[in-house]
């Protein structure tokens, strides 16, 4: 019990560090707040968001997200599109599009200097495990969007299947998504 228990702790400080210092160099390169930086990425896979979808996908309240949209906006990363009805989708600018991108770029900075420690062969044993449990997070999280709210979606689909959309496929319809 007592090694699981280690492991668990070692994984639980790893996780921690590991999201403090990718999302907090990742904002920081791009000079915006940590929710700021995942809806430029977020908009960047999925544009034409409205402040409902972008919320659900950050993890912020319909009434966050629209303030959150205004303050990107502001700062000319974001604009805003008539849509139909009175749906009003939201788009990156080319500004927003290159700071999406130096966020991406920042993150897999970090991450990938990180893995570079380990031989092939631990990487590959690493992957595997990650998916393992990235697998197990979906049946606890539920939520595929939110939790690959910072993903480079490239990075993780070249040549393989991203394990939360594999989870999230293989998880039963509740009917509440």
């Amino acid at each position: 019990m007592h090694e699981l228990r280690r492991t668990a702790n070692l994984l639980g400080a790893t996780a921690l560090t590991v999201a403090d210092t990718a999302l907090t160099g990742a904002a920081r390169a791009a000079g915006i707040s940590p929710s700021g930086a995942a809806a430029l990425v977020v908009l960047s896979t999925f544009p034409g968001l409205g402040s409902t979808g972008l919320g659900r996908h950050v993890g912020l309240t319909q009434s966050a997200a629209a303030r959150l949209i205004d303050s990107l906006a502001s700062d000319g990363l974001v604009r805003r599109r008539k849509g139909a009805g009175r749906s009003v989708p939201v788009t990156l600018t080319a500004e927003g599009a290159r700071a999406a991108r130096a966020l991406l770029d920042a993150r897999a900075e970090l991450l990938t200097d990180l893995v570079a420690v380990l031989d092939p062969a631990e990487r590959a044993e690493l992957t595997r495990l990650l998916g393992k449990l990235l697998t197990r997070l979906h049946d606890r999280v539920g939520d595929a969007d939110l939790m690959c709210r910072m993903c480079d979606r490239r990075a993780c689909t070249h040549g393989a299947a991203c394990p939360v959309g594999r989870a999230a496929r293989a998880a039963p319809d509740t009917g509440t998504g």
